[in-house]
């Protein structure tokens, strides 16, 4: 079959292409741009398209971009074929969201095809991805312990982006670009460029094409064809599962922002793992600021809503935290919130905004016989008014502070006290430390100080309370 007719198989299996389509196309000046931008010309007439070729420089090769971009100009020039340039900052956007250079690079660019499909009208973007990429990246994501969905693999069609070339192997490509002679009389050099950055084993993809691809191949000529159809079967069954998914995810969400998102816990602590494992999948790439959590971190998370406590959680990398609540299931990238600091009158009151909760104090005179039943609790004590100097000073805690832990009374780092009495590290800079002078009076909703307790000598008692802020 010649080439053209198996890119009009592959466009009819998936409804790429429509009469009159304005398309954008990705052209690197490397072997599958150019074959992808020859054959789209030659549908052209056929389907009334609009075709405009974008080239994006992502400042990486700074010695080669200019020939590329010469050579595509010229290419798109012998076709009339509007031709656009774009550069990108890989290496600063990078930087800015904690990203390699490879992700950087394939974020950057795809947002930047989106932009300027926009600016030209166009409602495709065309993608030079072939049967070899797709057979290269279902390995790639095998050996990064991918699930289901990362071995569907590169989707054909998803959203503007269309990729016809999917099933045209990289051998054929090339033979057809050697074997075309409208190309060999326009281009008097090679009819592509050759991108040094594919040549250097050091990155995984490359290592996987030209050091491990061959071997397998070996033992399996048919190779590509084999994993195309695997992964299509996958991405079928995929498909699938995705929409039990949405309709899921629909009533599971709360709230949710650039950093967090909250699902309830109830439906997620019954919902079959096949699922749940999507449903985490779907909300965390929902989130901007959750990037980083991969495969083994989802099933973390699995084993912490099936088998956690409420108030447990996972701390996982650049800065990510899991909380399983009582209702709901936190996942979020938002710094640990710190408390400020404020003055409390006695009697008196204040709202801690970042607690979200109220300290209230109260004078009264100790009666016979009372018992210190209020003083005991975590959300409520009781202290020797006498030995405490008005106003009280509420603030987050502080390297080097101490206190003498009531009902064990020597000295102790309030480090080592959170440490032992396990309070989660993100939670530690807003527990309010409450404070008569420089001395600790108070971990709120934890323990009091031994030295200033109610005894028997106490005549006038202290009561320190917490409430929910209204």
């Amino acid at each position: 079959m010649k080439l053209l007719d198996k890119v009009k198989a592959t466009n009819k299996k998936y409804s790429m292409l429509h009469e009159k389509d304005r398309i954008l196309v990705g052209l690197s000046g490397g072997p599958d741009s150019v074959c992808l931008l020859l054959l789209l010309n030659q549908l052209k007439d056929e389907y009334k398209l609009d075709l405009h070729a974008i080239y994006i420089d992502h400042g990486l090769r700074p010695e080669e971009i200019p020939d590329e971009i010469k050579f595509c100009k010229n290419l798109c020039e012998n076709f009339n074929i509007p031709f656009i340039t774009k550069s990108i900052d890989v290496m600063s956007y990078a930087k800015e969201l904690g990203l390699n250079k490879q992700e950087a690079a394939r974020e950057l660019r795809y947002k930047t095809f989106e932009e300027i499909a926009f600016e030209k009208g166009a409602n495709k973007i065309a993608i030079a991805h072939n049967a070899d990429d797709q057979a290269e990246t279902f390995f790639m994501r095998i050996l990064r312990g991918s699930g289901q969905k990362g071995l569907s693999g590169i989707p054909p069609v998803r959203g503007k982006i269309i990729r016809p070339l999917i099933e045209i192997e990289r051998k054929e490509i090339e033979d057809f670009l050697f074997q075309n002679p409208e190309l060999r009389t326009r281009n008097a050099e090679l009819p592509f460029m050759v991108d040094s950055s594919n040549i250097k084993k050091d990155y995984f993809r490359n290592w996987l094409r030209l050091s491990v691809m061959p071997e397998f191949q070996r033992k399996n000529p048919d190779l590509i064809n084999t994993i195309g159809r695997v992964s299509e079967i996958i991405r079928e069954e995929d498909n699938y599962l995705e929409l039990i998914v949405t309709k899921t995810l629909m009533k599971l969400i709360p709230k949710k922002t650039d950093k967090t998102i909250e699902l309830f816990l109830v439906p997620l602590e019954n919902m079959d793992k096949v699922i749940l494992r999507r449903v985490l999948r779907r909300a965390i790439d929902a989130v901007k600021g959750l990037r980083g959590i991969n495969f083994i971190h989802i099933e973390d998370i699995i084993g912490l809503i099936k088998n956690g406590d409420s108030g447990d959680r996972l701390y996982l990398p650049k800065g990510i935290r899991v909380i399983k609540g009582y209702s709901t299931l936190i996942l979020t990238s938002e710094l640990p919130v710190k408390l400020g600091t404020y003055s409390l009158e006695v009697p008196g009151e204040v709202i801690l905004r970042e607690a979200g909760i109220l300290i209230k104090s109260s004078i009264s005179e100790r009666g016979r016989g009372v018992e210190e039943s209020r003083g005991q609790g975590k959300e409520t004590i009781e202290l020797d008014a006498d030995k405490v100097k008005a106003p009280l000073t509420i603030r987050s805690r502080k390297d080097g502070d101490f206190f003498y832990p009531s009902g064990f009374g020597k000295k102790k780092k309030l480090q080592d006290f959170f440490v032992n009495e396990k309070a989660p590290r993100d939670e530690r800079d807003k527990v309010p430390i409450v404070l008569s002078g420089e001395e600790i009076i108070w971990i709120a909703g934890y323990r009091a100080d031994e030295r200033f307790k109610v005894t028997d000598d106490t005549k006038m008692i202290l009561l320190l309370e917490i409430k929910p802020a209204r």
